[in-house]
């Protein structure tokens, strides 16, 4: 039976308490305040769009209201900030270094997205859509390779990431959807 990689191992060396807490409240803080930074970066590619050329786009039917983004992803990156918290406080026991640059991959990807998709629409037209289609469907690649990595280190950490996964797969029917309704 496999060991759960969320409790310690009497070999595994020197124990995640070993951070001050207030260096590990810092670390926590600045986890959320690298994915609010990209949350922001979204909203200024958003702002003005969203009433502007999305508004007018034919859009599946299933897609959401526009009221339900902003809570949706807030909540989404607050778990992934404490996801990563998670990997980053078990670094002194096992290897973290692979999990957290995938983490930053993804979180790269991300932020390149939402200026693609809805910054560059006005100038580029439908290609835009597709060439954001393409950046989603690699992010939902990296989201879970992300969730595999986090899951040798903290199987907290791997679940986490699941509701952003789930919301990004979702996310990805909808860029498809508006690439191809609006050709």
């Amino acid at each position: 039976m496999a060991r759960s990689t969320d409790t310690p191992t009497p070999s595994a060396g020197t124990a995640d308490t070993a951070d001050s807490a207030p260096k590990s409240v810092l670390v926590l803080v600045a986890f959320l305040a690298i994915s609010f930074a990209v949350a922001a970066l979204g909203s200024v590619a958003t702002a003005g769009n969203v009433e502007g050329w999305y508004a007018d786009a034919e859009k599946a039917p299933w897609n959401p209201p526009n009221w339900l983004f902003g809570p949706a992803w807030t909540l989404l990156y607050t778990l992934m900030s404490v996801a990563a918290w998670q990997v980053w406080r078990r670094r002194r026991r096992v290897p973290v270094r692979r999990a957290l640059t995938l983490y930053v991959v993804q979180l790269v990807l991300n932020a390149i997205w939402t200026p693609v998709f809805f910054g560059l629409y006005p100038s580029l037209g439908i290609a835009a859509l597709w060439i954001a289609l393409v950046i989603i469907l690699a992010l939902d690649v990296a989201v879970l390779l992300t969730m595999l990595a986090f899951w040798k280190v903290s199987r907290v950490a791997a679940w986490l990431l699941v509701p952003y996964w789930a919301w990004v797969l979702f996310a990805t029917t909808l860029n498809w959807a508006l690439a191809a309704l609006n050709h």
